[in-house]
């Protein structure tokens, strides 16, 4: 099944004394990156998590955010020594100060220490916060789910994009032949008024060998192997969306392939026609180019 890199979930649930939220996102990559926001205090967690998702999905920039907190009632407040320390000495500072200047000021009250930055703060959380781990791997699973879902979704979506792209392509290339066949009795007349005209200016020239000049410039402007590779191609393309592994990375090498023909095709066709189809083939081709982009 197609995927998509490009996917959103969040989800929120509690335990062990704690609430927390969960936000999962992916962007397109090009390979796996996995930044992840969580806690540090959770033993084991982040490599558990890291853990998972490198074996949920294959590629894209992913981001995992957790937010976790205590459940009112159970949160308690301290205040830090250190940054109190600092904030008395601070304050004595700027008293000396105010008094050489004669600048007089209220009394300091102990709400105004406590709101300074820093002075009151959450109690850390319990030195055993193990049991918190498998609460919140979990926890996870419901988001993940809902994120693959996504993932899942967008990925059938561009799968019926592209199968319409290579329905087109398909069609485009068959266009190709027919117009590569009618340009045949116009280029054989064109080279055919080109020898008679370089035999009538280039007295004592060998025609055989001038025949055999005009033949390979027809070979070389022969797109019968170009148009053979795009159906090639196509049904390379068709058979790596029926796969059920990511198949982003050889979808977008196959591109390369794809519009290298294209531009083939367009250099040799020396007929209007011939390079009106090229030239759509390459848009087509492009179009499907910027889905590829967004495959797992």
């Amino acid at each position: 099944m197609t995927q998509s890199m490009t996917a959103f979930a969040a989800g929120q649930g509690s335990g062990e004394g704690y609430g927390w939220t969960w936000e999962l996102r992916s962007v397109n990559g090009k390979g796996l990156d996995l930044r992840l926001r969580v806690p540090d205090w959770v033993p084991g967690l982040e490599a558990a998590l890291r853990a998972r998702l490198t074996e949920a999905m294959a590629r894209g920039n992913v981001t995992l955010s957790l937010r976790l907190s205590r459940d009112e009632g159970i949160t308690s407040l301290r205040v830090n020594e250190g940054q109190l320390a600092a904030v008395l000495a601070a304050l004595v500072r700027v008293e000396q100060a105010a008094a050489r200047s004669g600048v007089p000021l209220a009394p300091s009250r102990a709400a105004d220490l406590l709101g300074q930055r820093g002075v009151l703060e959450m109690a850390a959380a319990d030195e055993d916060a193990s049991g918190l781990k498998p609460e919140l791997l979990a926890d996870l699973e419901p988001v993940l789910a809902q994120f693959l879902a996504m993932r899942a979704a967008e990925g059938a979506a561009l799968r019926a994009v592209m199968t319409e792209q290579l329905a087109q392509i398909e069609a485009l290339v068959t266009r190709a032949d027919a117009a590569a066949e009618a340009r045949l009795p116009r280029q054989r007349a064109a080279m055919e008024a080109a020898l008679t005209r370089v035999l009538s200016e280039a007295a004592g020239t060998d025609p055989q060998r001038l025949t055999q000049e005009l033949a390979l410039i027809a070979i070389k402007a022969d797109v019968t192997e170009e148009l053979d590779r795009l159906r090639a191609h196509v049904g390379a393309a068709r058979d790596l969306l029926a796969q059920a592994q990511p198949v982003g990375r050889r979808l977008d090498f196959l591109m390369q392939e794809f519009n290298r023909e294209a531009n083939t095709l367009c250099s040799k066709a020396q007929d209007p026609d011939l390079t009106a189809v090229g030239l759509e083939l390459k848009t087509i081709i492009d179009q499907l180019r910027e889905q590829v982009q967004n495959v797992e």
